[in-house]
């Protein structure tokens, strides 16, 4: 069963996830619990989308990995659930979590759908085996004029470019990395509640299907251990090098590195 190691920051009754030496420190997690129940996922209030059985595979398999993405999009998965639904190959995630933190539910985590698309062998398996979480979220941004917008690739200039058209970024709402990360040098930062919604579930999932949820320092970039399907929590960055799902926020590594079996 899952326990905390670590401590929870308690700040009038509400939960702080709170930035410390880029790292969350969590406060006493006995003496919280009786003020929220933190790592207790309410399955009743997760919402279930109508998403058509043609469009993944309703198959049972054995799952013993989670892979963690981000949409690209803005506010509302409505947007990302209608995309999929244009294609007939069955992609999608099992989970996305909007910027409330409210958790939609595309499909049962029991059965599985093309996520991944790693050029291997092994692709079908990996995806079989794993559940996908999509954190809503535009990912990687570019500046302009001390503005960050949303991006999308040029194949002309053959680099990402901002789409200008769009309101920038709130500057409270990026995370910068001075030295880049996967082409880009700022995110826009996920939500508190998006991060907590994420904690719940992988509570879960540990709980139901014995997932490790060691962290793994290698994760945020292409690795033989995710490649060849080594169990535990994995980004999509961990399995292709032209992805910047997730990127390493502080606060999701705090989150991860604060889970003890």
């Amino acid at each position: 069963m899952y326990l905390y190691k670590n401590i929870i920051m308690i700040s009038r009754n509400k939960i702080s996830l709170g930035l410390l030496d880029d790292t969350i420190k969590y406060a006493d997690f006995l003496a919280l619990k009786e003020k929220v129940d933190l790592h207790q996922l309410d399955l009743k209030k997760i919402h279930q989308v109508n998403f058509p059985d043609y469009q993944y595979y309703r198959k049972q398999t054995k799952k013993d990995k989670i892979v963690l993405h981000h949409t690209v999009s803005g506010q509302g998965v409505e947007g990302d659930i209608n995309w999929w639904l244009t294609t007939t190959a069955r992609i999608a995630t099992h989970i996305i979590i909007d910027w409330k933190g409210e958790i939609y539910q595309c499909y049962s985590s029991k059965y599985w759908a093309h996520h991944l698309g790693v050029h291997a062998q092994n692709n079908r398996e990996l995806n079989k085996t794993s559940i996908g979480v999509e954190i809503d979220s535009w990912g990687g941004l570019v500046r302009y004029n001390r503005n960050w917008y949303p991006a999308i690739w040029s194949s002309q200039v053959k680099k990402y470019v901002p789409i200008t058209t769009m309101h920038p970024i709130p500057k409270e709402n990026v995370f910068e990395i001075p030295e880049g990360y996967r082409g880009f040098y700022g995110f826009e930062k996920y939500t508190n509640e998006q991060l907590i919604s994420l904690e719940k579930l992988l509570i879960y999932w540990h709980n139901r299907y014995g997932i490790s949820l060691k962290y793994n320092e290698n994760m945020w970039d292409v690795n033989e251990d995710a490649l060849s399907g080594k169990p535990g929590i994995w980004t999509h960055t961990s399995f292709r090098q032209d992805k910047s799902d997730c990127y390493p926020d502080p606060r999701l590594i705090g989150l991860l590195k604060s889970f003890k079996e």
